[in-house]
């Protein structure tokens, strides 16, 4: 019963001056333990503080991790000023349910891609989604067919 998790909280006072995420030390140290055994962790945003407008991307901590967690945040709304000895973030611990396998790489001290490089998606603009638009000005209007992309927060019409 009670609280799922561990709160964790900025060790240092951070600023967010704008919408890039940012790593915030906690001062706590891996491996996470559960009774004496090394155990993964997700590390994950409380609600009270996405309520603030701060955003914690969730992260996994592996069990053979021994650097220090940092919590990856960033807000919307900047600026924001986190004041050390804010709580910000939950720690959770798990049991894995996997197969146990022995990975060659040795994490240590190491976080945020130290398991390897990144993956991305790439498309021709060819494939890209498309959409058709109608602009209407003082009674002209103009059809355009547009690219398609939910990630951006920008339209450029040229």
């Amino acid at each position: 019963s009670g609280s799922a998790g561990l709160d964790l909280a900025a060790a240092v006072d951070v600023s967010i001056k704008d919408n890039r995420p940012v790593p915030i030390p906690t001062g706590v140290k891996g491996p996470v333990t559960y009774q004496g055994q090394p155990v993964p962790a997700l590390l994950l945003g409380r609600s009270s503080t996405f309520l603030k407008g701060l955003d914690i991307t969730v992260g996994l901590i592996d069990a053979d991790f021994t650097g220090e967690i940092c919590i990856l945040a960033r807000t919307l709304y900047p600026p924001v000023l986190i004041p050390a000895g804010t709580r910000i973030a939950r720690l959770l611990p798990f049991s894995a349910l996997v197969p146990e396998h022995r990975s060659e790489i040795q994490r240590g001290d190491s976080g945020l891609g130290s398991t390897g490089g990144s993956a991305f998606l790439t498309l021709g603009l060819s494939e890209w989604p498309k959409r058709l638009a109608t602009l209407e000005l003082n009674g002209q209007r103009l059809q355009l067919t547009l690219l398609s992309d939910m990630g951006v927060d920008i339209t450029i019409i040229n």
